[in-house]
């Protein structure tokens, strides 16, 4: 097969053109758990084709018309469906009903994290996912506390998923070369977990204490009305990063409870 041309739109997107490297993302998936996998912005396929030897199903969701219509035209593979969609906007149950699937691709840097939020939202469906980010983005999701890059990716992604970051990719593999390296990461999800906690209180105390992570919990976290009582726990003379994913869903009982006591 000849070397495909580049699609016209790159909607912020940069093509993977090295063989080598798309096979390894491809290798980057468990395959248990799901018969589908679903691949955001295929591109010119040049992972696709390694994702259809998987023996699953697998749905390539493109935007970009130009490569709906390559990859129609080159990958008549039997278990490969081609969606001219956006993934931010489309419902899961659109594409695999209540099945599981896992997601993996050459993610558009410009709504690489959106996605990974998607993903936390329909975690239920989505039990394994793997992908190349933007290298800063997927070391983010992978930091752990302690780390000035460590932040609201990392806590919300890791409360609910084993985030892992695999290796690094230089540019020049990519047409247009992009001015960073990217970086590939996988996400298992945790199995038989069920947050302890308010899951819109969890996602509210992290996203408010990371806005002003310089502070301490104490001063961030004021906009909760927290008891003087609480307020004296040592926690709160902490700032956000010096927390692990455990310790933020400990805070957020605490202030659950705290509430509780205060409306009686």
């Amino acid at each position: 097969m000849n070397k495909p041309v580049r699609a016209k739109k790159n909607l912020g997107q940069h093509f993977l053109e090295d063989e080598h490297v798309a096979e390894k993302i491809g290798n980057t998936l468990g395959l248990q758990g799901y018969d589908t996998i679903l691949e955001i912005g295929p591109g010119m396929g040049v992972l696709t084709k390694y994702l259809v030897e998987k023996g699953k199903k697998v749905i390539a969701l493109d935007l970009d018309s130009e490569s709906i219509d390559y990859l129609t035209e080159h990958y008549p593979q039997e278990n490969l469906t081609i969606v001219e969609a956006d993934f931010l906007k489309i419902e899961l149950d659109e594409l695999v009903g209540n099945e599981p699937l896992a997601i993996t691709g050459n993610f558009p840097y410009n709504i690489s994290t959106q996605i990974v939020f998607k993903t936390l939202e329909n975690r239920g469906q989505i039990p394994e996912f793997t992908g190349m980010f933007q290298k800063e983005v997927a070391a983010r999701i992978c930091e752990k506390e302690g780390s000035k890059t460590y932040g609201i990716l990392s806590v919300l992604t890791q409360a609910f998923y084993d985030a892992e970051y695999l290796f690094t990719v230089k540019p020049e593999v990519f047409n247009p070369p992009p001015k960073v390296d990217s970086g590939v990461l996988r996400l298992l999800r945790k199995e038989n977990f069920t947050l302890p906690c308010s899951e819109p209180l969890f996602f509210k105390v992290v996203k408010t204490a990371f806005q002003q992570r310089r502070k301490t919990l104490r001063n961030s976290l004021k906009t909760f009305n927290l008891s003087d009582k609480l307020k004296e726990d040592a926690i709160f003379g902490q700032r956000p990063e010096q927390l692990s994913v455990s310790q933020f869903i400990s805070l957020t009982q605490h202030i659950e409870n705290d509430a509780v006591s205060a409306n009686r």
